[in-house]
């Protein structure tokens, strides 16, 4: 376990006129971030991030795989959602914001600009969190990413604002023990502490690269007085269960997966034949972070499992597999109020067999794709 290395709450922001393209046919945004602090560059301008995103290659194989498999399960939400991946341009981002960090001007230059919340107000009945905060723009706006510095917390994270979800159906509470068991590079892990203040957040990445990549997310978004709420592991999350078993309240399991947007663009065909070939491997071993995962969970407690693939055998087939096998474990639904507070922003598949939720992209609405489903341990 590497010590992790706080830095002080100071707040530095600085960002450059950025010109954002939309969709084929939508009108440009431009916006200007005002108030902003002079001396420190950010990072590339939207534009030029957005055109080197574009000149990414589409791996044939793994199209026409795709293709292949997703013509059958999703028939034409397939053919509307490859339109979506196959043009990074259209891809809008969520703009997670830090409450341990200053972020009012910054917040305020955005819903100027035309970026409003995903989410209820707190004030709301449907609200899950008094603290977390995600604003989108309805075209494919993207700020620069604020870059790793000594001494100061990031003011904001960028996402595909479905990758919230299953942290909001993971629903932390204060107090709360967590492990985020597959955590790298740690935007997950981030949105549960802006939703809640957990007794515990345990983030454990087996992968040696990944893993630091998750400890320099931790030190740049939180800040030096949580330290003891933290903890991060690199251990093969299979056997996490057997180590801390009925330790935590709640379990996120965000497994490896096909990944579809990032395979779609992989580094040359045979990249691509590789991860192929590798694909049929990964039910197994989701099966194997879940058992560990309920195994780790106290009796009562939830796992939430999450994928960013439309493959039904890496999603409904997992969790079919795992309920068929295993006693005392049921399947949770998602809450209605949540789902449909969500619905104007997600475009939410109807998925054979019904178990867990689908989001999907579309034009307009490019989030996704993101598979997520709940677990109870009875006993």
């Amino acid at each position: 376990m590497l010590s992790l290395k706080w830095f002080s709450k100071t707040n530095v922001f600085t960002g450059c006129c950025c010109i954002i393209k939309g969709c084929s046919g939508s009108v440009p945004v431009s916006f200007q971030l005002n108030r902003i602090s002079r001396g420190l560059h950010t990072g590339l301008c939207v534009q030029e991030e957005t055109r080197r995103r574009t000149e990414r290659k589409v791996c044939e194989s793994v199209l026409q795989h795709f293709n292949t498999q997703y013509t059958e399960e999703l028939g034409e939400l397939w053919l509307s959602s490859r339109e979506v991946l196959l043009n990074p341009q259209c891809w809008q981002y969520g703009v997670l914001l830090n409450r341990f960090s200053d972020h009012v001007d910054i917040e305020a230059d955005l819903k100027s600009s035309g970026y409003y919340s995903l989410l209820s107000p707190p004030d709301s009945p449907f609200s899950r969190s008094q603290h977390l905060q995600c604003l989108v723009h309805k075209e494919a706006a993207r700020l620069p990413k604020q870059r790793h510095r000594d001494g100061w917390l990031k003011q904001y994270y960028l996402l595909n604002a479905a990758s919230l979800l299953p942290v909001l159906a993971l629903a932390v509470r204060d107090g709360e023990k967590v492990l985020d068991l597959c955590s790298a590079p740690g935007g997950k892990a981030f949105a549960v502490l802006q939703t809640a203040n957990p007794a515990l957040l345990h983030c454990n990445e087996v992968d040696k690269s990944r893993y630091m990549w998750l400890m320099k997310t931790l030190q740049s978004y939180v800040p030096r007085a949580l330290g003891d709420t933290l903890s991060v592991t690199n251990e093969d999350g299979r056997d996490i269960g057997n180590q801390k078993p009925g330790m935590f309240d709640k379990v996120l399991v965000d497994a490896p997966c096909s990944n579809d947007r990032s395979w779609l663009f992989s580094a040359g065909a045979q990249q691509g034949e590789l991860r192929l070939r590798e694909r049929s491997k990964l039910p197994q071993l989701q099966k194997q972070l879940l058992c560990s995962a309920l195994a780790a969970v106290r009796p009562g407690g939830l796992v939430v499992y999450s994928t960013c693939t439309f493959s039904r055998a890496e999603n409904q087939a997992v969790m079919e597999a795992l309920l068929s096998s295993s006693q005392g474990v049921e399947l949770v639904e998602l809450e209605e109020e949540l789902i449909g507070s969500l619905s104007a922003h997600f475009k939410f598949a109807r998925l054979q067999p019904p178990v867990g939720h689908l989001v999907v992209p579309e034009q307009g609405r490019t989030w996704g794709p993101m598979y997520v489903c709940g677990l109870r341990r009875r006993s």
